[in-house]
């Protein structure tokens, strides 16, 4: 029999983080959660920031934790997180000041600049990323503009797992798949785009060595070590950033599939073996994110499930604390498609009052607002369920093929009643599950690094037999396309 491998995987999410160790026996992968933390953004004054020190900390209190559990030891380590973020090094190696959070509004209007130095679609060509002002490309040309001495002094750029795997291993490499997050990077060259940066006053200088996901780095630090009782163990960067981790872990056993990573952001695509750079892709705003095992993620970004958990802030704050699965409860008892809102208008993407702007939206747009929590989180749910419908019709003609069935991973897959709405809107089977997916393909390229599994398809046939899956066909069909109509004129507002 062979012996059992253990990963620990931390897991980072705009929410929360997590410790969780996988155990390979052979034959199927278990997962255990073993430290849990909160995670968001810290404001001073008016600025939005990440923690990184005390998640750090996080992390060392999981390894600790993790070789408490475990005797045998823990073979390797890998992190992931949520992309677009960083932190800047001096020439010493040591951080230039906290990391900024993706919703700080030092970005705002950056994409208009970026365009007036440099035309939209020529970063497009070069970098097959869609265009959201909260990427790394707009938060650096933010820094650039106002002559941040903090960028002024940089050496080094780390997205946030890289900047992580650096503090655990000294090593300062960034990871490819949360390398391209960042629309700085060329992905048809795997290198960045160093000419299209300097022409945004970017310094070209401060971007690493990139390596491909699954590459291990090297051993944890003596001081790492030292701190928290552990044995050595090797850190992979495996799939950095958490969509690419949690698309290797969809249980899929053909092509004709779109996958839906459910979470704080719902992120919808292909698999795809080159990236898909042509006017169409630009027109619809997708992006051509680096993947694990040399593939490319052609998706798109849709808000989310932030939009309730900004809801949900709202209401305990006034009062009503409420859970997700309270909110998906009464959200089923409510009135079907009394309000319909486009999760990514500009006006969802900061922190605020969500239930307010949702009915402002509303009137913007000719409707009834919502009047209680359970209208306005069925207004929510519905419409991205329609979201997803109008997303799924242009990746299918991107690719040119029906796309058979819908494979929901992550958080969002417990969500039993978004689930159905999005096979109904859709017409499409939806397969949830695994809920664990960021962590189980993280800890596959872990695997894949210690030559326990040597393929993605060997990987996705491991998922199948460790982990359980439900299935949501569609009904109720005929109410649901005419919403769509009422949905689709309300984007074209």
């Amino acid at each position: 029999m062979a012996a059992t491998r253990n990963c620990l995987v931390f897991d980072l999410g705009a929410e929360s983080g997590r410790a969780v160790l996988g155990s390979f026996d052979g034959n199927k992968l278990t997962l255990e959660e073993i430290h849990r933390f909160p995670n968001g953004p810290v404001q001073v004054l008016d600025t939005l920031y990440w923690d990184s020190l005390r998640l750090f900390a996080e992390i060392k209190r999981g390894i600790s934790a993790a070789i408490r559990g475990k005797s045998g030891g823990v073979d390797t380590l890998g992190i992931d997180t949520w992309g677009v973020d960083f932190g800047l090094l001096d020439r010493r190696g040591e951080l230039l000041g906290n990391p900024y959070h993706y919703r700080d509004r030092r970005s705002d209007g950056m994409l208009e600049e970026a365009f007036s130095r440099v035309p939209r679609r020529e970063i497009f060509e070069r970098t097959g990323i869609q265009f959201m002002q909260i990427n790394t490309l707009y938060q650096l040309l933010a820094m650039a503009i106002q002559e941040s001495p903090v960028l002024l002094n940089a050496r080094t750029l780390l997205m946030m797992p890289d900047l992580f795997n650096y503090w655990l291993t000294g090593k300062a490499v960034s990871e490819r798949t949360i390398a391209s997050t960042s629309q700085c990077l060329d992905p048809t060259t795997g290198n960045w785009a160093s000419d299209l940066v300097e022409r945004l006053g970017i310094p070209a200088r401060i971007f690493p060595e990139v390596v491909a996901p699954g590459t291990i780095l090297g051993d944890v630090a003596g001081s790492v070590v030292a701190e928290t009782g552990s044995l050595p163990m090797r850190v992979v960067a495996g799939g950095c950033h958490d969509t690419a981790s949690a698309v290797a872990a969809v249980p899929a056993q053909d092509s004709d599939y779109a996958y839906l990573s459910s979470g704080t952001w719902s992120l919808m695509g292909v698999e795809i073996p080159r990236p898909v750079i042509n006017a169409k892709s630009l027109d619809y705003n997708f992006t051509n994110e680096g993947g694990v095992c040399s593939t490319i993620r052609l998706l798109k970004n849709i808000m989310g499930l932030w939009l309730i958990q900004e809801c949900r802030r709202a209401w305990a704050a006034e009062g009503s604390p409420l859970t997700y699965e309270e909110i998906a409860h009464i959200a089923s008892e409510a009135p079907a498609f009394a309000a319909l809102v486009d999760p990514d208008h500009g006006e969802f993407l900061a922190l605020g009052d969500m239930p307010a702007r949702i009915r402002a939206f509303c009137l913007y747009s000719g409707q009834q607002p919502p009047g209680d929590i359970a209208s306005t989180a069925r207004s929510v749910f519905e419409s991205l369920a329609l979201k997803y419908r109008f997303v799924l019709e242009r990746l299918e003609e991107l690719v040119g093929r029906r796309l058979e069935t819908i494979h929901i991973v992550g958080g969002g897959s417990q969500n039993r009643l978004l689930c159905q709405f999005t096979a109904d809107a859709t017409g499409r089977s939806v397969t949830a599950g695994p809920v664990e997916a960021t962590a189980a393909g993280n800890a596959l390229m872990q695997l894949m690094a210690l030559g326990e599994i040597h393929s993605l398809q060997e990987g996705r046939e491991l998922v199948r037999r460790s982990f359980t899956t439900e299935l949501y066909e569609p009904r109720d069909t005929a109410r649901w396309n005419e919403a769509y109509q009422r949905f689709t004129a309300i984007l074209k507002q």
